[in-house]
């Protein structure tokens, strides 16, 4: 039996002393190590020829790690020595193991916030077994949370979000109900505007190109009338074709119809005549009276745009299947209300004309773009040429 060494004394010099027995079942054979802690000098020293007198005694050396599987460990704090020509590994024979300590709460802070044992780092919420395979995989870095969502990245110093300041953020990120509002009443207001800029467009630009085309279309409809021999009732249709007014001065050449419909007349880019459906007026063909036209001044053709350019003198022919009438321009009344119709009268008051005639009346909107006042053009006739002689001097001119 091994004897005790001063240091051995007591209960772990007993265990120490017990430990160091040979075991009867595991005792090599002749010419072995007697056991998996065998001395490492005694190792060299049977490699360079026997032991030499003299030296210290070596520390325990374990080459394949036998005792730390079968026996716990070697006794504590025992150590090969490291010497330069050593060509296999030293290891510790401390039988101590290193326990982790458990990642702990912040005092007070989030519980869901682990930190750090030594350093009170945060660190996500994860376990030991998955950082244990992260740094196996050599990523040396703890993974994020695989609750929080990659956009919750760090924003201060690369760190990442816990589970509570990833949901905060995904909250913060979405649209709170005042935005939704903003939104929706700024796309209402965007979708009016394209429809405003639409029926803007439809109004200055394409009304007029349509009307332009119809009233084309009713001009040279009722030339071919004229040339077959038809047109000629006693009274004609509301919104249908009779005459042909030509405005020289402002390149104005547009079908005369029945009537002051808007839409069967004047919305198709001609003017009509005040007939008996709204205030009848007289004929051109009339030996006293007063012939009145409505048109457009603005949009779907506007014919009367510009006749307040007219100036007194300037002509203003009527044609016919049979006669071409000659008015010249006599006055204007640039503004007057809608119901002063006085103005269509067989004596148009403020016209100037004091006694019954063969007069013209030309009315239309004012100002441009509204219809809250009328503008008035006054003609007196001065020509009545029948077809046959030919165009007048007005229009060949």
């Amino acid at each position: 039996m091994t004897a005790l060494r001063p240091e051995q004394d007591g209960a772990g010099g007993f265990e120490d002393a017990v430990r160091g027995l040979d075991d009867p079942l595991n005792d090599p054979l002749p010419g072995q190590h007697p056991s998996p802690w065998f001395r490492a000098e005694e190792a060299q020293q049977e490699a360079a020829g026997g032991p030499e007198r003299g030296e210290p005694e070596p520390e325990w050396y374990d080459p394949e790690g036998y005792a730390q599987d079968w026996y716990g460990g070697a006794p504590a704090g025992r150590q090969a020595p490291v010497r330069d020509d050593q060509t296999v590994a030293l290891r510790t024979a401390d039988t101590r193991r290193i326990v982790e300590p458990e990642p702990t709460a912040e005092p007070g802070g989030d519980p869901e916030r682990e930190t750090e044992p030594e350093s009170g780092a945060p660190v996500p919420a994860e376990g030991r077994a998955a950082r244990r395979r992260a740094a196996k995989k050599g990523g040396g870095g703890r993974r994020r949370a695989s609750g929080a969502p990659p956009s919750a990245a760090a924003e201060d110093g690369g760190k990442p979000l816990t589970r509570v300041e990833a949901r905060r953020a995904a909250r913060a990120a979405k649209p709170t109900a005042g935005v939704l509002v903003s939104r929706a009443i700024g796309e209402v207001f965007i979708s009016i505007g394209v429809l405003m800029l639409l029926f803007v467009t439809y109004q200055l630009w394409w009304s007029n190109i349509r009307a332009h085309n119809l009233a084309g279309n009713a001009r040279h409809h009722l030339e071919d009338d004229w040339a077959s021999g038809k047109g000629k009732p006693d009274s004609f249709e509301p919104g249908q074709g009779f005459a042909i007014l030509s405005i020289p001065k402002l390149d104005v050449v547009v079908p005369i119809a029945e009537g002051i419909s808007k839409t069967k007349v004047l919305d198709k880019g001609m003017v009509g005549h005040y007939d008996k459906d709204s205030i009848p007026t007289a004929m051109p063909d009339a030996k006293t009276g007063n012939f009145a036209l409505a048109g457009h001044r603005n949009t779907h053709g506007e014919p009367f745009r510009y006749i307040n350019r007219l100036r007194p003198g300037d002509p203003i022919v009527v044609e016919t299947q049979d006669t071409y009438y000659v008015y010249k321009m006599a006055s204007i009344l640039p503004q007057t209300p809608p119901s002063n119709t006085a103005v269509i009268n067989p004596v148009p008051v403020g016209s100037g004309f004091t006694t019954p005639g063969r007069y013209i009346t030309l009315t239309t909107c004012t100002p441009e773009f509204t219809s809250t006042y009328r503008m008035i053009v006054w003609g007196k006739m001065v020509e009545e040429r029948p077809r046959s002689e030919g165009k007048p001097d007005a229009l060949v001119g």
